[in-house]
């Protein structure tokens, strides 16, 4: 079977050596639409090296590497890319990432959930530098036609929503090339930016990485809630619902709470179809 549970759960932890600059930070950036207005001061917060802090979502592509390749070749995994979907991402930060950095990867499969028709393999990777932890990435991989190995099936995230109306309502406009420059942080996937790929995979034309929605998302809840200072920000966790598609309008509701922020991003240009559920900014700090 493509999936050994047993040999990836017990395999050794992958070390990689990670290393970022400012210039990777403001590509990141402008990848999620950073920059708009151009000269906006909470925007140069983004996108000019002389004021630059760093969205704690850009642990995802920190040092070009995707936890996602990464776990899909470790031991006891084989499976077919074309099978793979990016089910859901937390980001636990441990202090406040840093501008430029080295730092080491620590990659594990702490579990391989069995959900019938599919299977569900979680990948952890732990970074850290010479003054400690920096964050930690939970990466959930939906695996379709690998199920069935008599797994246990796993803890479910669904989180219910407030029924009070959103204490906040943003629109963010994907741009027609955002896939393309995001695409330059490093998931080179054809699926984003060739149109003949998109369509043996099944869409009219390429969407847009779950992990730009992301970060789009996570940007908008701290400038808009958390007042601009990316230190607020102690875990990001989502599950991806539906594509996005480059041109199209993110409806991001937010619901604040005591120490988190609930958040719903739907398509606004398709009825608001699901794309993030199960979305939750966590702040540590009381009060939010």
């Amino acid at each position: 079977m493509p999936i050994d549970a047993a040999k990836a759960t017990s395999a050794e932890p992958r070390t990689t050596e990670l290393a970022w600059e400012p210039k990777d930070v403001l590509l990141y950036h402008l990848g999620i639409g950073a920059g708009v207005p151009a000269t906006g001061p909470g925007e140069l917060r983004y996108t000019l090296e002389s004021r630059l802090h760093v969205l704690p979502s850009f642990a995802t592509v920190a040092g070009g590497g995707m936890a996602l390749a990464g776990g899909l070749s470790a031991p006891g995994i084989d499976v077919d890319l074309a099978a793979v979907l990016h089910g859901g991402q937390t980001v636990t930060v441990h202090r406040p990432l840093p501008v430029r950095g080295r730092a080491v990867q620590t990659s594990t499969v702490p579990a391989v959930y069995d959900k019938g028709k599919a299977a569900v393999i979680v990948l952890r990777s732990e970074t850290a530098d010479d003054d400690g932890p920096l964050w930690t990435c939970d990466t959930q991989i939906f695996v379709k036609g690998e199920g069935g190995f008599g797994g246990e099936r796993g803890p479910s995230s669904r989180r219910e929503l407030p029924e009070r109306a959103p204490d906040r309502t943003v629109e963010r406009t994907v741009r027609e090339d955002q896939a393309l420059l995001y695409r330059l942080s490093g998931d080179w996937n054809p699926l984003h930016a060739d149109p003949e790929f998109a369509k043996l995979a099944g869409f009219d034309r390429p969407i847009l990485h779950g992990l730009c929605t992301y970060g789009i998302t996570l940007k908008a809840v701290v400038d808009e809630v958390l007042g601009g200072d990316v230190a607020r920000v102690a875990a990001y966790t989502t599950r991806f619902a539906g594509v996005v598609f480059p041109g199209e309008t993110l409806r991001v509701r937010m619901w604040r709470e005591p120490e988190r922020v609930l958040v719903s991003v739907t398509a606004a240009d398709r009825e608001d179809a699901p794309v993030l559920a199960d979305t939750v900014v966590e702040t540590g700090s009381p009060g939010v």
